[in-house]
């Protein structure tokens, strides 16, 4: 008996902080690993660093967009993007200008396959 008693005793004054050092436990790897917890913080915080550089990309492009789209405009109109403009939907060349074709392949390299 006495031996069961003395385990008691001693599990009484053990219960407590076993119990607080699970609670700091649990909280602490929650605070770390959680849905609200640092590393979701610094994942969402390089999100947000990706998100705002795309979003200056896009600011810069669309100003660049309404530039030359004011050039454009009849009160100040750009001779030179005109003609660039003209040459590009109508598909005319100077004489003296070289044309580069980026988009076609030569013969028989991808494209439609042979009618043999």
């Amino acid at each position: 008996m006495d031996l069961r008693h003395e385990m008691r005793r001693r599990f009484r004054h053990a219960a407590v902080p076993v119990l607080c050092a699970c609670a700091v436990v649990y909280f602490g790897y929650h605070a770390i690993q959680g849905d609200h917890g640092l590393i979701t913080y610094l994942r969402y915080g390089q999100y947000i660093d990706t998100l705002q550089a795309e979003y200056d990309k896009t600011v810069d492009t669309r100003q660049t967009l309404e530039h030359r789209v004011s050039l454009l405009r009849s009160k100040s109109l750009d001779p030179d993007l005109l003609e660039e403009r003209a040459r590009d939907v109508l598909g005319f060349a100077h004489p003296d200008d070289r044309v580069i074709y980026l988009d076609q392949q030569p013969p028989g390299e991808g494209g439609e396959p042979n009618a043999d």
